[in-house]
């Protein structure tokens, strides 16, 4: 990992842009952050499609709110995003998935699954590849939580790597026939938040996948409102979640 920018915010934030096995990532340490007191760690998982660059206000304004708990925060540019080469396939699955919406028909489960497997895919690995190199870093703690969608790489994610402590996961996007199944091995805790009148998401899906976690801790948040209608007390909410499976709670 190669550092290549750091920034110090106004509220002593220290952000610092990274390049990695081939992509490129923001690193958010907080002020309290030390070797001798290492912070948590959020992985802040973006929507596919957008890029850093387009959700930069959004992801730094959680990486803020985060370090404020004293968590640590990383994002990745995702595959297919930013300067990074499309996906094969990415946009065929969009234009099948284009033109059912249009015709007021579902999405079929193989559109789904060409649009949002090769993501995951490839995103998994990438991000943990990313951790092993914030483990590395002396300031960092063992304790990991994934935060944010696409809910696929979460459940991925949290289903194949053992550092992932909790997991708050935003239902705003498609679900994979697999991920359903993958969900059903998962035992950490889980926060999952659903936007109730979401344009883009099924619904059912959502809450087909909430059931299918083996988790014994899994809390479902559902508030009405659109998929950017995400009111500001349900991030609040999840930030005591992550607070009290990985802050206040034993060091992993």
């Amino acid at each position: 990992m190669r550092f290549t920018s750091h920034t110090l915010l106004d509220d002593g934030v220290l952000e610092r842009e990274f390049t990695l096995a081939g992509f490129t990532g923001i690193l958010w340490m907080p002020p309290t952050a030390s070797p001798s007191s290492p912070a948590p760690l959020l992985l802040l998982n973006q929507p596919g499609g957008f890029g850093t660059r387009r959700m930069y206000p959004r992801l730094v304004a959680r990486a803020r709110a985060a370090a404020a708990e004293g968590f640590a925060s990383v994002t990745i540019e995702l595959p297919g995003t930013g300067d990074r080469p499309p996906l094969p396939g990415a946009d065929g699955a969009r234009a099948d998935l284009r033109a059912a919406l249009a015709a007021g028909e579902k999405p079929s489960a193989d559109v789904i699954d060409r649009l949002i497997l090769p993501l995951v895919d490839a995103a998994v690995p990438d991000w943990q590849t990313t951790l092993d190199a914030m483990l590395a870093l002396p300031e960092i703690d063992t304790r990991v939580g994934f935060s944010g969608g696409v809910i696929a790489v979460g459940v991925r994610l949290a289903a194949t790597d053992s550092r992932i402590a909790a997991a708050g996961l935003f239902a705003g996007s498609y679900v994979p026939r697999s991920t359903m199944e993958e969900a059903r091995g998962i035992s950490i805790p889980i926060h999952m938040l659903l936007q109730w009148d979401d344009e883009g998401n099924d619904r059912q899906a959502a809450l087909d996948l909430f059931d299918a976690f083996g988790s014994r801790e899994k809390t479902l948040v559902a508030n009405m409102g659109g998929h950017t209608g995400v009111p500001t007390f349900a991030g609040e909410d999840a930030g005591r979640f992550f607070a009290r499976q990985l802050r206040d709670g034993s060091r992993g």
